[in-house]
């Protein structure tokens, strides 16, 4: 009985030895659940391109492990909550979710905070030349398609043409890209709504059957307060030539998809995550993924926010004289 329970002793005394043996990252990394979206989509992309870059799977005081959900809205409460430390969050639901603005949810969510810019989801609304249709307003009673219900475009589409009093006014199509474009081709609709990088493959199909125009958003949203109301989306131009025919550059404005963290990830792991990434080769990485992710770079890396950022990102992009 003794000489078990000397081994016991000893086969203790062993393991742990060896445990206290272990490199110290080898028993205290920070585990990083970055949520990303549905399978498919941007979001899932840019949490699994952060995962598979090798100087990220090789760190060695922190782990990263993908994690789809349903999108920005989700990844909101997520990160928030904790259950997952890392997301991709529209800019426009951080800022109205801290706020609680939240459309069928005032609670403030106010442990999400900034990492970086991803990229611009812009808006852009088609109309046929000579139809007289020369500003949103001129879409009372016409057919409009808004983007498939429960998306991000509709969403926005709904945001904007409340906030310009439309809404209620037009005939509204729920679809998508693909299918308003070639409803709008076969004349059933008068335009329809994107909220989604330019050129679109949706408004280069409806360019080849149709002289098309491109609606001047940017000044709608201007003289209408728009960006007072909404200071999360940000302005831009679609260039001229993007398309067919549209010969002009036509102002607009975007929502920004955001790199967040929840507050208690140290400030350590998100400079250590952003310096790897934003590097020649991090984002020669990221921009291999997706055509999508062509504008990231230590320049564009702080637009877009109007939260507040998270410590780790103010030491990093202050440290590159980008704050």
């Amino acid at each position: 009985m003794m000489l078990k329970r000397r081994s016991i002793l000893a086969i203790t005394a062993v393991l742990l030895t060896a445990s206290l043996s272990l490199p110290v990252t080898a028993i205290s990394k920070e585990r990083v659940v970055f949520s990303g979206g549905p399978a498919g989509g941007t979001f899932q992309v840019v949490a699994n391109a952060i995962q598979v870059y090798k100087p990220i799977k090789k760190a060695d005081s922190y782990r990263v492990k993908a994690q789809s959900s349903a999108g920005s809205v989700e990844n909101l409460r997520k990160v928030n909550s904790g259950k997952a430390q890392m997301g991709v969050v529209y800019s426009g639901h951080v800022f109205l979710g801290r706020e609680g603005r939240m459309k069928n949810d005032t609670k403030k969510y106010e442990d999400v905070m900034a990492v970086s810019w991803l990229y611009g989801a812009p808006a852009q609304l088609i109309v046929r030349k000579g139809s007289g249709i020369k500003s949103t307003k001129d879409l009372i009673g016409k057919k409009v398609g808004v983007g498939n219900a429960g998306s991000g475009a509709f969403a926005n589409c709904e945001l904007f043409f409340n906030h310009m009093g439309i809404w209620d006014k037009i005939e509204r199509n729920a679809m998508g890209y693909n299918d308003a474009a070639q409803a709008f081709g076969n004349k059933q609709l008068d335009a329809f709504w994107l909220f989604t990088a330019f050129p679109s493959g949706a408004v280069i199909m409806a360019a080849q059957t149709n002289d098309i125009d491109l609606i001047n958003l940017g000044k709608d949203a201007q003289d209408s307060g728009f960006f007072d109301q909404y200071p999360y989306f940000s302005k831009l131009s679609v260039p001229a030539e993007t398309y067919r025919g549209v010969d002009y550059e036509t102002p607009s404005f975007q929502d920004s998809a955001l790199w967040v963290a929840n507050a208690d990830v140290t400030e350590d792991t998100v400079y250590k995550m952003l310096s790897t990434i934003y590097t020649d080769e991090g984002l020669a990485h990221m921009k291999a993924q997706k055509k999508t992710f062509k504008d990231m770079s230590l320049k564009t890396g702080p637009q877009g926010v109007v939260t507040p950022w998270h410590p780790g990102a103010v030491k990093f992009w202050k440290e590159k004289g980008m704050m």
